[in-house]
């Protein structure tokens, strides 16, 4: 019998799709109270509930969105995200149903915890590496696609162009898609770049470049290794390139790898059966226009 997956779900990179998705007029209280993102996420989750069939599930939150270990690596590192301070740029509209979507999944008993000093990444990558295979982890972030993990039991539901057209990572999906396989992906990211997240790759090295030398050499610390054999074969552009991005590629790497060891506080994976509150779930759902969606969820979770 094939054991049933814990389903991770990366939270921000899902209420924030469901919220640029769905217009705000759309979804609305009485009193013109936007609440997309909320049912938008409550629809996502539902529908993955009733598809992957999972037994477990939880999701994740960016404590620290920005963590400062990660700016002091790369201080250009989501600099362009930045509100005020070190506060992201979150549309106020979606600001302000972020709480109460987190009232939703508390009153219906899903798990949704972050843990200061990572991001939800973290969190997702910890769960991956710890809890029980299978586990397969939906998200619309592409730094996440190094988490697959086929001997392990490991997927990726990647969301990019929504739930309903959701791809099902495994490793061969990932090497046709980037050319290198999920261990390596980390590399690959740290080498060609990603402007979504501020950093800036290495100049004139793009993706099928990076892709190249990952699978001759393989991964960024064996790559920068290689630099000093001068029989290694590199083409002199190229090797002047690499040497010249030495230091940032060294720092980078650190700030790609999504960390597999945080501590995480005590919590309950099963799915909840019936809302763990159902009193505090039709209170919300009265307040907030919520009654179709909290019934598709809770449909969804009885099975």
């Amino acid at each position: 019998m094939t054991a049933q997956p814990l389903l991770a779900v990366d939270a921000p990179s899902l209420y924030f799709r469901a919220f640029h998705g769905i217009p705000e007029k759309a979804a609305q209280t009485s009193a013109g109270e936007p609440v997309n993102a909320i049912r938008g996420f409550m629809d996502m989750i539902a529908q993955l509930v009733r598809t992957r069939r999972p037994d477990r599930l939880v999701c994740a939150l960016d404590a620290s969105w920005r963590p400062a270990w990660r700016v002091e690596l790369v201080p250009s590192y989501k600099k362009h995200r930045v509100a005020h301070g070190d506060v992201e740029v979150v549309p106020p509209a979606l600001e302000k149903q972020i709480p109460v979507l987190l009232e939703v999944l508390k009153a219906v008993g899903i798990p949704a915890f972050g843990v200061e000093g990572y991001e939800a990444d973290d969190v997702l990558g910890t769960l991956a590496a710890t809890q029980p295979a299978p586990v397969e982890v939906v998200s619309g972030d592409r730094d996440l696609f190094q988490l697959v993990d086929d001997e392990r039991g490991t997927r990726l539901l990647y969301c990019g162009r929504g739930v309903a057209k959701l791809e099902d990572a495994d490793n061969a999906l990932v090497e046709t898609k980037y050319g290198v396989p999920a261990k390596w992906y980390a590399d690959f990211a740290a080498m060609r770049g990603d402007a979504s997240d501020g950093l800036p790759g290495v100049p004139g090295v793009g993706e099928k470049t990076a892709a190249r030398l990952i699978m001759r050499y393989g991964g960024v610390e064996q790559i920068l290794a290689a630099l000093d054999d001068p029989e290694a074969g590199f083409a002199p552009g190229v090797r002047t390139k690499l040497d010249a991005s030495r230091d940032y590629l060294a720092a980078a790497l650190p700030v790609c790898k999504v960390v597999l060891d945080v501590k995480l506080p005590g919590f309950d994976p099963a799915i909840p059966r019936s809302p763990q509150d159902p009193d505090a779930l039709i209170a919300l759902a009265e307040r907030w226009n919520l009654a179709n969606s909290a019934k598709r969820l809770v449909d969804a979770l009885a099975g």
